[in-house]
């Protein structure tokens, strides 16, 4: 059976955080903005040529590491490999032939074969171009975007790109889950546009300026906008899915978001649920797909930590997982779930 490890240094020692890592067969870095270049380069020395990625974000177990270093990696019945595509915001289809030999390289199958990435932006391109190899084989995917616009692959740091990790389970399936702790408040429904593509802005809503529809409707202050967004994200409509879009920050009378709207995309109001009871729903749905659970890897959406933080449900949240065996995941900036990128959610993979 594979086993997953994690180590964490508060103090940022990497030689702390692998202690006792043997052998191990794919590794993810998470560090921090001011060590993360020194931290993959000594990773690299110490565990040389194994596959490995890493991104600059807060990791965690029982435990969550909010600065220093954490390692999560993945040992034994596991087979790995590691790579990087550059250049997404101009040319993310240029490295593609690397995604498919990697993908024939591990012997990858839709049941016991997961991609996990991190990403430095622009991920809704980025994810649409990975699909494009992973939806031959129905090969999931699940990851996140990092801090500080820095991600690593091999030893070697990136900017404008993605990095993804093709890890094949020996011991049994895969299956990746997303969780979803909004509903829509009542019948609100808006047609988007005025948007700016490449800003992530919406200016209006039924063509009445964004930030105006926002406030008449939760009856909030221009100041109270970008927290209000915790309890009230609007959702896209995406099939038969919702994906959850938080706002950033006013721009006059527009609003600023964390992913892409374009215009004609239909929006609507979300609430925030009985949260504690969706991530029962999570663990209880999880344990009847699963017998016996080798790792949990999970990533949370910052906005997700700061609000169970403020409600002071994060480490009973952390408890709570680690209840399906182990679990370690990272924070990060928006998620990613198969060829979407979503906001506040929590996407994880469960190995067998």
């Amino acid at each position: 059976m594979m086993k997953q490890f994690f180590g964490m240094s508060l103090r940022g020692e990497l030689q702390e955080a692998v202690r006792g890592l043997d052998r191990p067969q794919f590794i993810m870095l998470l560090s921090n903005k001011d060590q993360f270049e020194a931290h993959v380069k000594e990773l690299e020395r110490i565990f040389p040529g194994v596959p490995s990625i890493g991104c600059i974000g807060m990791s965690y177990d029982t435990k969550i590491v909010e600065h220093g270093v954490g390692v999560i990696a993945f040992l034994n019945g596991v087979q790995a490999a590691a790579n990087v595509l550059e250049q997404v915001s101009v040319m993310p289809v240029k490295y593609i032939e690397r995604l498919k030999r990697d993908v024939q390289s591990v012997g990858a199958s839709q049941n016991d074969t997961v991609c996990i990435d991190f990403c430095t932006g622009n991920d809704a391109c980025v994810l649409t171009t990975i699909n494009t190899v992973l939806k031959h084989k129905k090969i999931s995917l699940v990851g996140g975007t990092g801090d500080a616009g820095k991600v690593s692959a091999n030893g070697k740091v990136y900017e404008d790109a993605v990095v993804y990790g093709l890890v094949k389970n020996l011991s049994g399936k895969v299956k990746a889950y997303k969780e979803n702790i909004y509903h829509r408040l009542e019948n609100y429904q808006f047609i988007a546009s005025r948007t700016e593509k490449a800003n992530y802005v919406i200016g209006a809503l039924n063509d009445r300026p964004a930030k105006q529809v926002y406030q008449d409707i939760l009856k909030v202050s221009e100041q109270d906008i970008t927290t209000q967004t915790f309890k009230n994200p609007f959702g896209k409509i995406n099939g038969d899915d919702i994906c959850i879009i938080s706002i950033k920050e006013v721009k006059g009378d527009a609003l600023t978001c964390f992913r892409q709207v374009n215009d004609s995309d239909v929006l609507v109001m979300l609430e925030l649920g009985d949260y504690k009871a969706v991530v029962r729903q999570t663990i209880q749905q999880i344990q009847n797909d699963f017998q016996r659970i080798s790792a949990v890897f999970s990533v949370n959406c910052l906005f997700r930590y700061l609000l169970f933080t403020q409600n002071n449900y994060m480490q009973e949240y952390l408890d709570d997982m680690s209840a399906l065996g182990n679990h370690a995941g990272f924070v990060g900036y928006g998620e990613h779930y198969n060829n979407r990128f979503v906001n506040q959610s929590m996407t994880c993979v469960v190995f067998e």
